[in-house]
């Protein structure tokens, strides 16, 4: 793996930033928008997966790093219980919800991933110029 110098060079983080987009687009649609509740909760949870990526990696602890990995990925599965909801409630249809549930999970297999490379032996994971 390339040394990573920023946490917008992490595939992880990207996909969760399209993750978060395409929640936003949703939670746009009428009916979906009158539920204050529940579109709340989906956008936070969604705007939290990339952002616990983001802040993990600038604790320039690996440790740490893993610990807001952790609780990434737990968001990323927050976001896939709440679209489920949305779906049931016929908020969004059939293909909005196999699209943003596709994204939920290749987001959540990307953290997995990153967790299991942080857990090996290794090359230095960052590279030398961390902003």
């Amino acid at each position: 793996m390339q040394k990573i110098r920023f946490f917008e060079d992490i595939e992880a983080w990207k996909k969760a930033r399209i993750l978060a987009n395409s929640i936003y687009d949703l939670t746009e649609k009428p009916k979906f928008a009158r539920d204050f509740g529940l579109r709340d909760q989906i956008q936070r949870s969604a705007v939290s997966v990339m952002s616990n990526i983001a802040e993990g990696f600038e604790t320039q602890s690996d440790r740490h790093f893993i610990s807001y990995l952790f609780r990434a990925k737990a968001s990323a599965a927050e976001v896939r219980s709440q679209v489920y909801i949305a779906f049931d409630r016929r908020y969004i249809l059939q293909t909005e919800f196999d699209s943003v549930l596709k994204i939920a999970l290749e987001t959540s297999r990307l953290i997995s991933g990153f967790l299991s490379y942080l857990g090996s032996p290794r090359k230095q994971l960052r590279g030398s110029a961390n902003a």
